[in-house]
């Protein structure tokens, strides 16, 4: 385990490499699950008001159930998630001719739409945080449906903690981040 600031970063971080294959795995990760995605209170008031910016492109399912309920709710841990579709897809999914599920919160911010972006526990995965009293864990999601990302970072040797530069950075700064890059030099990682 390497810590940065109040985060402990377990060593799969460095050395698991992933690459997300959405071509194979089919967006897999929003359609299968216990529950739906974490959302911090941040977020669900963020994605609460722009929420008219996309409804239209919501299945009507997920209209549905989000007059019924809510666009989230707290799973049997007590964590507010994003509603789920019969025990199965997000909300906020949709999929695209190629039969890939996406995120339409995601596609709404990088057309431009709205400036709240997909959560970040979503940006994140495979890694999850999971923020205690005295440090934040950060840890490597080990799940089946990720074996193809596994695969292709194994081919093209791209470390976990590099593919998800953007939402690491998004989470902790960019400041944080160095220190990521310095720790993994140090342990010989690239």
């Amino acid at each position: 385990m390497i810590q940065i600031k109040d985060a402990i970063l377990s060593d799969d971080i460095f050395e698991a490499r992933f690459i997300c294959d959405l071509c194979r795995c089919k967006g897999e990760c929003c359609v299968e699950g216990d529950s739906g995605a974490p959302l911090e209170k941040e977020e669900y008031e963020q994605i609460k008001a722009v929420l008219p910016e996309f409804w239209d492109e919501l299945s009507p399912a997920a209209q549905q159930l989000i007059r019924e309920t809510d666009i989230a709710y707290k799973d049997f841990d007590g964590e507010l998630v994003t509603s789920i579709i019969k025990g199965r897809e997000c909300v906020f999914t949709y999929f695209d001719t190629d039969g890939v599920c996406k995120c339409v919160i995601d596609k709404a911010y990088r057309e431009g739409r709205i400036s709240v972006q997909k959560p970040i526990s979503c940006h994140l995965y495979p890694i999850r945080v999971q923020k205690y009293k005295e440090f934040t864990a950060v840890n490597y999601h080990r799940w089946t449906v990720c074996r193809f990302a596994e695969r292709l970072g194994q081919k093209e040797n791209l470390p976990l903690y590099q593919f998800l530069r953007e939402p690491l950075i998004r989470k902790f700064g960019a400041e944080w981040y160095a220190e990521v890059l310095e720790a993994a030099k140090l342990l010989g990682r690239k």
